[in-house]
């Protein structure tokens, strides 16, 4: 196991380099500056600020002052468009909101996703199979920025159950984690269902049903452990949509969280900040997907910690 972690880590670092360098060329090409939106800015001004952040300089030598910095001191740099502000402190104030509002997408996913998909294969072909997958296919189907605008108008607006932004009071936080939670949460009822669909049809679960063994024994000792093996696998490319969602209902719900700063960022043409979100976003990414393949193994001894 320790040789699979290191060999998993030393290629996150490779991958980390590769996402900071092509992100980096991007964004310090595309048209405009970071300081565009000052319409009214004298030229002179305006060429003070680019040489203050060192943007007159060349492209590799923002790149390796840039990477130096980073490296040596874990520092991101100001922020062109909060001032006195830098990206690691940004950072460090938002993140948490994020990793709340992932929190409960997470629990909402994982609950109810493996708890209807359980229900639904214990009586395939039956009302209790079709009206949980059912509204799963509907959850598919329906993307964040149109679900999100919908329950926020439904129980926000018209029903004004739920605060319909803000980060403060649990009222708050209700519709951003359910419009984020019960997408994923269809892919998860889906893949519990025919996971344990396939287990529940081995020769192992008939034995242990003529043995006598109940039905509850037979579901939670017998089959869960490997009908949850797609819905597991499946966990780390669903840590990583909700890391990306989490843009799109930051932004409906107007949560302070990292997700709103990026889409400023991309629009404002902050350049640090650009940089850091996604280096940031890329590591968590990596670090989900390198802790489920540990899971998998834990839960398949079939398995083995192989690159």
């Amino acid at each position: 196991m320790f040789k699979f972690v290191a060999q998993r880590l030393l290629q996150t670092l490779v991958v980390l380099f590769l996402v900071g360098t092509i992100t980096f060329f991007m964004v310090v090409n595309a048209p405009g500056s970071p300081f565009d939106a000052e319409r009214n800015m004298p030229p002179e001004i305006r060429a003070n600020l680019m040489a203050y952040y060192g943007l007159d300089q060349p492209q590799h030598v923002q790149y390796w002052r840039f990477l130096t910095r980073l490296v040596l001191s874990g520092d991101f740099g100001p922020s062109y468009k909060y001032n006195n502000r830098t990206v690691t402190e940004l950072i460090a104030e938002s993140l948490p909101v994020s990793a709340e509002l992932g929190l409960y997408a997470v629990l909402i996913a994982v609950g109810i996703g493996v708890s209807a998909g359980l229900i639904a294969s214990l009586r395939p072909n039956s009302v209790t199979d079709y009206a949980p997958m059912s509204l799963a296919m509907m959850g598919i189907s329906i993307p964040l920025f149109v679900s999100g605008p919908i329950l926020l108008l439904v129980f926000g607006i018209w029903l004004q159950w739920f605060n319909v932004s803000g980060w403060n009071s649990p009222a708050d936080k209700v519709l951003p984690a359910v419009t984020l939670g019960m997408y994923y949460a269809a892919y998860f009822a889906r893949l519990t269902r025919g996971g344990m669909l396939e287990i529940l049809s081995q020769d192992f679960v008939r034995t242990a049903r003529a043995k006598g063994a109940s039905e509850l024994r037979v579901v939670f000792r017998h089959a869960l452990r490997g009908g949850i093996l797609p819905s597991v696998a499946y966990l780390g490319p669903a840590l990583a949509g909700i890391i990306s969602g989490s843009f799109v209902v930051e932004t409906t719900f107007q949560v302070p969280g990292l997700g709103r700063y990026f889409v400023n960022a991309a629009f404002n043409r902050d350049y640090t900040m650009i940089m850091g979100t996604t280096i940031l976003f890329a590591t968590l990414i990596s670090v989900f997907n390198l802790l489920v393949d540990l899971v998998l193994v834990w839960l398949n001894p079939r398995l083995k910690f192989e690159s």
